[in-house]
């Protein structure tokens, strides 16, 4: 059974689905790819533990706070491919940002590939289920852009300053230190 939570955010509402064990899904109502593959209009209104978990970590966020989102059960239902790029996204550590070609980079060692394209890098990033605590807003254009999210680019410098990342109002590059 999966059951849905709707929850207010600085930045706008979100909506969290889970199972009983497991979040599966982490989106703002207004952006692409809502919902993934899921029938949301299935999924029972209510509370779970990872439901309560990841409201738990979403207010610690968006206060400022560094809260560990190992504490929040995660269960992507994505390709192998797409399992493996959701994997090196929490690797990026908070308050920083790694470029598509970095991500494709790691991928392609974590994996034991000669190549791995940007292009299909941000194919995965983009429909990451599990916005926020799998940080895909933490991937930048090769020179800094911010480029590519889902949720909207002014949610992802809102979110990127939030962390602290330092932007440049001027061409809203990130300012690689």
């Amino acid at each position: 059974m999966l059951f849905k939570q709707m929850v207010d955010s600085p930045l706008g509402e979100i909506t969290l689905l889970s199972d009983e064990n497991d979040l599966r899904g982490l989106w703002f109502t207004d952006q692409q790819n809502f919902g993934a593959q899921y029938d949301l209009q299935a999924a029972e209104t209510a509370s779970s533990e990872p439901i309560l978990a990841a409201e738990t970590w979403l207010t610690g966020y968006f206060a400022g706070e560094r809260p560990d989102p190992t504490l929040v059960p995660l269960a992507p239902e994505v390709t192998p491919y797409r399992l493996l790029v959701l994997h090196e996204l929490r690797r990026i550590p908070y308050g920083t940002v790694v470029t598509y070609q970095t991500l494709a980079q790691r991928v392609a060692a974590a994996t034991h590939r000669l190549n791995v394209s940007p292009r299909a890098i941000g194919g995965a990033v983009g429909h990451n289920p599990i916005s926020l605590l799998i940080p895909c807003h933490r991937v930048v254009g090769a020179t800094g852009d911010l480029t590519g999210y889902a949720g909207g680019l002014a949610r992802k410098q809102a979110l990127l300053e939030l962390e602290g990342v330092t932007l440049s109002a001027s061409r809203q590059k990130v300012a690689f230190a």
